[in-house]
């Protein structure tokens, strides 16, 4: 059976970690993921880009809302996710207003990060 396992941060303390610490602790992270994943116990991994640059659409008798962020009402709960492929925030957009579910729900279209770029950064 597979399963999705989320990492909720919190950014106040992100960003309050010291570069150094925080690409000792992505190195770290990026290695074990890396284990993990030739073990079989990660299919893939991927990192978000920063809650600023997310949308959530919803479509309501028929009429397309956006608004910044990815914040859902209470009664709304994660079901799923889709990795859409698009050349900019727009089109993914778009194609996620397509998705049925964003008529009696909340979609985020948020794009994520390069695992490449990160390990650049950090320097692995």
């Amino acid at each position: 059976m597979k399963y999705i396992a989320l990492v909720y941060t919190d950014n106040t303390m992100l960003d309050a970690m010291p570069q150094q610490t925080f690409n000792a602790t992505m190195r770290d992270c990026l290695a074990k993921a890396d284990s993990m994943k030739q073990q079989g116990q990660v299919l893939d991994f991927q990192q978000l880009e920063s809650t600023a640059t997310a949308k959530s659409m919803r479509v309501r008798n028929g009429k397309r809302t956006i608004v910044d962020g990815p914040f859902a009402e209470t009664k709304e709960v994660l079901g799923g996710f889709n990795i859409i492929e698009a050349d900019g925030i727009e089109e993914a957009i778009r194609i996620a207003s397509e998705f049925p579910w964003a008529e009696i729900g909340c979609i985020e279209v948020r794009p994520l990060k390069e695992i490449a770029d990160v390990r650049r950064q950090v320097a692995v």
